[in-house]
C-alpha cells in the first residue's frame, strides 16, 4: 500500500469532551498556523455525486476502494479555493488537491465541462474526465466549525469539528450567508485523529481515545441523508 495513504480515525463526542481534548491537545500539539486568534477556522465544501448517487450508496454499503470529489473554501473567501478527491483503501485515507481559479469553480458548480486546456491541473483534468464520463454534478455543502492541531512526528493531525451543518443552496456556495441545518443532536461534534505510519503512544493516551465513541462518521454522509430523510440515526 502507498505511504501516502494515512489513518483516520473518527469519535463522535459531546461539546464537553471536545472541550476536554481540547484542553488536552493545547499542551501537547501545536495549534495549526492557518487557524485565526480563536484557534478555528470555517470549512464550508460541497460534494459531487452522479445521477445514481453512487458515492451516497458507495458509503452507506462501505464499499472499499472508494473515492469522491469535493471544492473547499476556507472562513467563506475564495481567496483558496481546493479541488479535491478525497480516496479510501482499506480502511485508510488518501487526498489528492490542487488550486483552482473562482473562475473554474463556478464553472464546475453549474456542471459546465469544458476542455481542458494546457495550464489545467492534472487534478482538474481527472476532475472535467470524470464529471463527463459519470456526469458528476454538485449535490450538498458541508460547513462546519474546525480547530486543527498537528505534530510533525508520525505527521500527526487532530481536529476538533463542530456546528456540522449541511445545505442544498449549491448555487450559493460563495455567499455569505447559506440557508444551512445542523445534521448533528445538539451539543455534539467529531473528534478526528490522522497520522501515516506512527501515532505516538503518548498522544493516545493522553487524548484516552479507548474512552471514546469510534465512529465511521462521514460529514459527506449524513449530510445527504439529512437532506433526504430529514434526520440521522447515530
Amino acid at each position: 500500500m502507498s505511504t501516502d495513504f494515512r489513518h483516520e480515525y473518527k469519535y463522535l463526542c459531546t461539546y464537553d469532551q471536545l472541550l476536554l481534548e481540547r484542553k488536552r491537545l493545547e499542551s501537547l500539539l501545536t495549534p495549526d498556523p492557518h487557524a485565526g486568534a480563536d484557534g478555528t477556522y470555517q470549512i464550508r465544501s460541497v460534494y459531487f455525486d452522479d445521477p445514481w448517487d453512487t458515492c451516497l450508496q458507495e458509503n452507506e454499503a462501505g464499499t472499499d476502494p472508494r473515492a469522491k470529489y469535493r471544492l473547499r473554501i476556507y472562513n467563506g473567501s475564495d481567496a483558496r479555493i481546493s479541488l479535491e478527491r478525497k480516496a479510501k483503501l482499506r480502511g485508510m485515507t488518501h487526498k489528492d488537491a490542487a488550486l483552482v481559479s473562482r473562475a473554474a469553480a463556478e464553472r464546475l458548480l453549474a456542471g459546465q465541462i469544458p476542455f481542458p486546456g494546457p495550464a489545467d491541473s492534472p487534478m482538474l483534468r481527472r476532475m472535467l474526465a470524470d464529471m463527463r464520463l459519470r456526469t458528476l454534478r454538485p449535490k450538498v455543502i458541508v460547513q462546519y466549525r474546525r480547530t486543527p492541531f498537528v505534530l510533525g512526528t508520525g505527521n500527526v493531525r487532530v481536529t476538533l469539528d463542530e456546528q456540522i451543518s449541511s445545505s442544498q443552496a449549491v448555487d450559493r456556495f460563495f455567499a455569505a450567508e447559506l440557508p444551512l441545518r445542523q445534521v448533528l443532536p445538539s451539543q455534539m461534534g467529531v473528534l478526528e485523529v490522522k497520522w501515516d505510519q506512527l501515532l505516538p503512544d503518548y498522544v493516545y493516551r493522553s487524548l484516552q481515545l479507548e474512552g471514546l465513541q469510534w465512529s465511521g462518521f462521514s460529514k459527506y454522509y449524513f449530510c445527504r441523508i439529512y437532506n433526504t430523510m430529514g434526520g440521522v440515526n447515530l
